[in-house]
């Protein structure tokens, strides 16, 4: 992969794919099984790199300027990019890393940025409201639970949050569900599905553009395979006729060789033949 842009491509490509992994961990649904995709990106971007400046010296050795200086003044920008990209991977972030995250190569893919840098308006780790003082609870029984639905102000005090010791704890769910009845634990359990629903129509979404990118990459590398193969058919017909052509230039110096020798015999015998009748 000699092409810068298609370089730019790729960077835009493992872009997505880093913010997406971002978005998945904001939403604690697992972003990590990307990574292994990502992994292998970068180190074709690497690769790529590394063809770039084997093409850039040839360039220069073959005296196409016009071409050398494309290669040179994309590809400080381009190792400045694989360096930004493979740090956000490995988790260190900064400033320059996130602009570059941030903004892609692409303008036609500036929606598709935009959507995946916007924040998730809430994830599974926080579906209760967070307030500043501790709420107390008042639990009231009912013999018929499904004769009415919780006021608002009940339902604010069971959904308040609880103080625990160990905020790491996963017995969340038994904090939510064991003061409420039956009718509460429902609403409870189809806000969450609803919740996960939104999440998985978002990822669903993400994963169609990127495959619809990873297509279009495809596409791409696809026709840079068939412009090469046809380089190579070039190549070889113009190998072939310059094989030919060397080989007519070498007959003819032996057919030259072989006239100077013809020609030398000749005036050799005439001198001698010459030099009989003189003498006689």
């Amino acid at each position: 992969m000699a092409n810068p842009n298609q370089l730019y491509l790729l960077a835009d490509h493992i872009k997505l794919s880093l913010l997406e992994r971002q978005r998945a961990q904001s939403l604690e649904i697992g972003g990590d099984s990307n990574d292994g995709h990502i992994s292998r990106s970068l180190d074709q971007f690497k690769d790529g790199l590394t063809t770039l400046e084997s093409e850039l010296k040839r360039l220069q050795e073959a005296g196409d300027e016009d071409g050398a200086l494309n290669i040179s003044d994309a590809l400080p920008g381009l190792q400045k990019q694989y360096d930004d990209l493979t740090s956000q991977f490995h988790g260190f972030s900064s400033p320059s890393t996130t602009d570059t995250l941030t903004h892609p190569n692409d303008p036609s893919l500036s929606a598709d940025f935009d959507h995946a840098t916007q924040k998730p308006s809430a994830s599974n780790s926080s579906l209760r409201p967070k307030t500043g003082r501790t709420v107390s609870k008042t639990v009231r029984f009912s013999d018929n639970p499904s004769s009415a639905l919780p006021s608002p102000d009940l339902e604010a005090q069971l959904f308040g949050s609880r103080y625990r010791d160990n905020p790491d704890d996963t017995m969340g769910y038994r904090d939510e569900t064991n003061d409420m009845n039956n009718v509460q634990i429902h609403a409870y359990h189809q806000r969450v599905l609803e919740q996960q629903d939104e999440q998985l129509d978002r990822l669903g979404a993400s994963i169609a553009r990127q495959r619809e990118l990873s297509m279009q990459i495809g596409d791409e590398l696809d026709d840079q395979v068939a412009m090469l193969d046809d380089v190579d058919v070039a190549v070889d017909r113009h190998q072939g006729r310059l094989d030919r052509a060397k080989r007519q230039i070498n007959r003819i110096t032996r057919a030259a060789g072989e006239s100077k020798q013809m020609i030398a015999i000749i005036i050799l015998i005439i001198v001698l033949v010459l030099l009989i009748a003189i003498l006689k």
